[in-house]
């Protein structure tokens, strides 16, 4: 397991250290986005700064994605393999307005925008909003 970690820090040139990997570790296990304040209550003993550095160099390399999610905590997930964060790489997320978890929707592709001339498309976050398969029972 942890050679995995390390191959798939490695891919996105991410120097393997053992917060990085326990990090990774936390994320692969979610099923939902996590936010920063949730992370750390993940780790007893280790330093905010740390995190916060971790998922910004996680996040530049492209191994996850933030979301805001309109709820005023930046939440992150996990990038698929091949995902490169380009807007056609994009995907919708679903806030549950009960239990308040952000779901990546992986299949379900931001729409295209057709923009006007001269304006150039940097990042799209579409956000749906309602409840979720575990709140409706």
């Amino acid at each position: 397991m942890k050679k995995d970690f390390d191959n798939k820090l490695q891919s996105r040139n991410i120097k393997p250290t053992a917060m990085r990997q326990l990090v990774l570790q936390v994320l692969t296990d979610q099923k939902t986005a996590i936010s920063l304040p949730e992370l750390e209550n993940k780790f007893e003993k280790a330093d905010k700064t740390t995190l916060y550095r971790t998922l910004k160099t996680f996040e530049e390399n492209k191994l996850i994605h933030s979301i805001d999610d309109g709820t005023g905590s930046v939440k992150y997930a996990l990038c698929r393999e091949a995902c490169k964060c380009h807007p056609e790489d994009l995907h919708v997320h679903f806030l549950c307005a009960v239990c308040g978890q952000t779901y990546c929707l992986n299949d379900i592709p931001i729409p295209n925008i057709n923009l006007p001339a001269k304006f150039q498309l940097e990042s799209v976050n579409m956000v749906v909003k309602g409840v979720c398969s575990n709140c409706d029972k």
